[in-house]
């Protein structure tokens, strides 16, 4: 039996370790994929300290990482169309017995020196993006690219908010200014998140803690407000705020993941301003596609997202360094 090193969470311990463990074989449909290089997400921290728990894996223990690009190094019986050695991305999740899973939290991730793989996860990538930038674009890229294209649907010249500039609202930031939205307001607590919001392309940084936010949001977008606000941060204070700021029939879209109740303060004010709270989560399949030709042909550059790359046997590390938030990462990548 061949050995690989992987990432392994032991759920009711909440320890994460390195480990050996059997490399996977692929089955029917399936590919065997040598990971290059897998991203590790805030989601991933929230796994390993209890805020987040699997809703459908079938064992006490996982591979965690669910942004993940490597090569093909095996094909199972019935695969056509790819090749080993061909640059792949793969989607954050699959569709397993009329599921949608969730890789590295439902079922075995990339975390590892090889995963297993769906061929319709499958997504080429091109030799002109690093594995890095490749593989962030599940999630950390393309969360935010449905939450502002297809949940908001957001259109040119819409006013917009983003609370929480973290690896995913620092993306929507760069996102929404390639659709056309302006102004493109960013709201965090840490001076250095506002400081990467306006690299990322804000037109106004705000501390939430200012008691003119929402004046300067007026200001902004001539006394409209926003049209649409994005919670990253799933903090039930920056829900509220956002509230504040929306004008009439606005949207308030929420990203960040929490476990904590949702409460509307003011039920008829939200009524008459016909607001709107949607949730969000993932992305369809189409997104990761779209955001590789995107970055092939120069219209995005995921270059300054790539905060530091640490070896595999380094994931608790990794881990306690986006926890922390020591040198303000954007996304950390582990290298098997």
């Amino acid at each position: 039996m061949d050995l690989m090193r992987a990432a392994r969470l032991h759920l009711p311990s909440r320890t994460l370790t390195v480990q050996d463990v059997p490399r996977p074989v692929p089955g029917v449909g399936q590919v065997l994929v040598k990971v290059e290089a897998a991203g590790v997400c805030l989601s991933d921290v929230h796994l390993i300290d209890g805020t987040l728990t699997p809703a459908h894996l079938q064992s006490d223990t996982v591979t965690l990482g669910h942004e993940v690009a490597g090569t093909v190094a095996g094909l199972g019986p019935e695969v056509t169309g790819w090749a080993v050695g061909q640059r792949v991305v793969l989607q954050a999740g699959e569709v397993r017995e009329g599921r949608l899973l969730t890789r590295g939290v439902d079922y075995d991730g990339g975390w590892a020196e090889y995963a297993q793989a769906g061929v319709d996860t499958l997504c080429a990538l091109p030799d002109s993006i690093p594995f890095e930038q490749g593989a962030i674009i599940p999630d950390a890229v393309s969360t935010p690219w449905g939450a502002v294209t297809t949940t908001a649907g957001v259109r040119p010249a819409q006013a917009v908010g983003v609370w929480g500039i973290g690896g995913l609202g620092a993306h929507a930031v760069q996102l929404l200014r390639a659709v056309g939205a302006y102004p493109i307001i960013a709201v965090d607590p840490a001076p250095a998140a506002r400081r990467r919001a306006l690299d990322f392309g804000a037109d106004l940084v705000l501390d939430p803690a200012d008691p003119r936010l929402r004046e300067q949001v007026l200001a902004a977008t001539g006394d409209r407000a926003l049209e649409v606000a994005f919670d990253f941060a799933g903090v039930a204070a920056v829900r509220e705020q956002a509230l504040s700021v929306l004008a009439a029939k606005g949207r308030l879209v929420l990203v960040g993941l929490t476990d904590k109740p949702l409460t509307v303060a003011n039920g008829t004010l939200f009524s008459y301003l016909q607001h709107q709270i949607l949730g969000h989560y993932g992305s369809e399949g189409n997104a990761v596609p779209q955001l590789i030709a995107l970055a092939e042909g120069g219209r995005l550059d995921f270059s300054r997202s790539i905060t530091d790359v640490l070896p595999l046997e380094e994931a608790a590390k990794a881990v306690q360094r986006l926890h922390t938030k020591e040198g303000d990462p954007i996304r950390l990548i582990l290298r098997p």
